[in-house]
């Protein structure tokens, strides 16, 4: 039994059928491409994009006599990617033959793992806003990729590009320990941070170099598991959503007109939004599973695995709790900036010997807000972390406003330069001269007598005067400086 399963069943997450409530059940099978430039068992590319079939060697088109030839760095990066995941690393794996037929599968079988995997057992954390989920691993095996069936190049022909064909995939397997569709999407989401941090996946989704199967079941709360279906390749985190929901709801509906559900894999289809019956599920017996004859099996050193170990980066929960420790960011903060290494790198330069939560909240609203509104990432920032720092620096000196800074940090993201020498040259200081604030001050309140008045009795009107200073003062009177004058000349206590 796992860990969800002994969990309290959630009425929040139960589907409302007409008799009565239904409970998700989820699994997942992830293949993640494995960052490595040639293929698993032959030397050719893996570059993304390249002309059909120009990354095919003798090995990956199945031609007689060739042999295949394991690829050690896509070895290291599975056991990095297990270590990664808190999993159990088996000293000894076997490949083996999955034997089927279809035209993108040179050889007739795919060479991949069954009983004896390179990876065992691990887990996934998953912090829900209710609760923190624990999803168990069940396996990690190294397996080929198959090439690709394009129909749409000729209207009475299709046609094969095997350039995919023999890459390199981590096919990690979830347990049923998932109850919602929102689960669905922390899990894969989780998953992809911590393979990108590893860097044994790039997590390309859209690429293909990250795609998912989902396993989806429904049943009454407390009852055993009902009948699965899983739906094939599904390429992006929103259709892994969408996808769940449907097929629960369509499953749901079937049961309760009386129906059964029949065990099968399903296709998305996104336009619709719904899923649709490709072919009856196969069983492992229905692949002939057999130990591959032209390979060994695998086998390392302990001492190789915790060679690996010792060199791992720092991954998102440590690097979370790092930021909650050290810096004081509350747990919504942290997440957000260790959802990327770059992000999380850029917000320390940042917070360097400054105020964290400030440098926080200028990374992740101003500066991430933007990045997304123009299609920019960390990585190519108009504006550097130091130039943001500078901006931090002069809001704690008092030199400028908040409201200067945001002009200030627009000056800087269009034209560059340096926040200080920019905000000297063109009179951006803060107004921090009593007398000229209150001068200011004075001539709003002769403007406005009624609304004196009526601020002694509704002390939030206070902000209106505020507003007005400041537009007077073109954003640079010292926002407290003014506060406090208002409410002294008010008589606001």
């Amino acid at each position: 039994m796992s860990i969800v399963e002994a969990r309290t069943p959630d009425p929040k997450k139960f589907l409302k059928g007409a008799t009565g409530d239904w409970e998700i059940v989820i699994g997942m099978e992830v293949h993640a491409q494995v960052t490595s430039e040639a293929k698993l068992f032959s030397g050719a590319s893996t570059e993304f994009g390249k002309a059909p079939n120009a990354n095919v060697s003798l090995v990956d088109a199945a031609m007689p006599g060739m042999l295949p030839v394991i690829n050690e760095e896509c070895v290291r990066q599975a056991i990095r990617t297990g270590l990664g995941l808190k999993a159990q690393i088996n000293l000894k794996s076997v490949f083996d033959r999955k034997n089927y037929f279809y035209p993108d599968l040179p050889q007739g079988y795919q060479i991949s793992q069954f009983k004896q995997p390179i990876v065992g057992e691990g887990k996934i954390i998953l912090d829900m806003p209710d609760e923190q989920v624990e999803v168990g691993v069940e396996r990690l095996h190294l397996e080929q990729d198959a090439g690709k069936s394009m129909h749409d190049q000729h209207p009475s022909m299709s046609f094969v590009d095997l350039n995919r064909s023999g890459v390199a995939l981590m096919e990690i397997v979830s347990k049923p320990d998932l109850r919602s569709a929102d689960e669905a999407k922390a899990y894969l989401t989780k998953l992809r941070i911590i393979l990108r941090y590893l860097g044994t996946c790039d997590g390309n989704m859209d690429q293909g170099s990250m795609r998912a199967d989902v396993n989806v079941s429904v049943r009454r709360p407390g009852e055993g598991f009902g009948t699965r279906c899983e739906i094939k390749n599904v390429n992006s985190i929103r259709f892994v959503g969408q996808a769940i929901e449907y097929e629960a709801r369509r499953q749901m509906a079937i049961l309760e007109d009386g129906g059964k559900i029949d065990q099968e894999t399903r296709l998305f289809d996104a336009v619709k939004g719904e899923t649709r019956s490709m072919r009856s599920k196969e069983e492992a017996h229905d692949y002939r599973y057999f130990p591959d004859p032209d390979l060994l099996p695998l086998e390392f050193s302990q001492a190789y695995v915790d060679e690996l170990a010792a060199d791992l980066p720092e991954l998102p929960d440590d690097k979370k709790a790092r930021f909650i420790a050290d810096y004081g960011l509350s747990a919504y903060d942290a997440d957000i900036l260790v959802a990327e290494q770059a992000s999380a790198a850029f917000f320390e330069q940042v917070a360097k010997g400054r105020d964290a939560k400030l440098a926080a909240n200028w990374v992740i609203n101003e500066l991430f807000g933007r990045l997304n509104k123009e299609g920019h990432e960390v990585a190519t920032s108009p504006v550097s972390a130091d130039q943001l720092g500078g901006i931090i620096d002069l809001i704690k000196a008092g030199t400028i406003s908040g409201k200067i800074a945001k002009d200030l940090f627009e000056i800087v993201w269009s034209e560059g330069g340096d926040p200080a020498a920019i905000v000297e040259e063109r009179g951006m200081k803060q107004v921090t001269d009593l007398g000229a604030i209150e001068a200011v001050v004075d001539q709003i309140i002769a403007a406005n007598p009624d609304k004196v008045a009526q601020a002694k009795e509704k002390p939030t009107l206070l902000g209106w005067f505020v507003g007005q200073v400041m537009k007077e003062s073109k954003g640079k009177a010292n926002p407290q400086a003014v506060n406090d004058l208002l409410k002294q000349k008010i008589g606001i206590e």
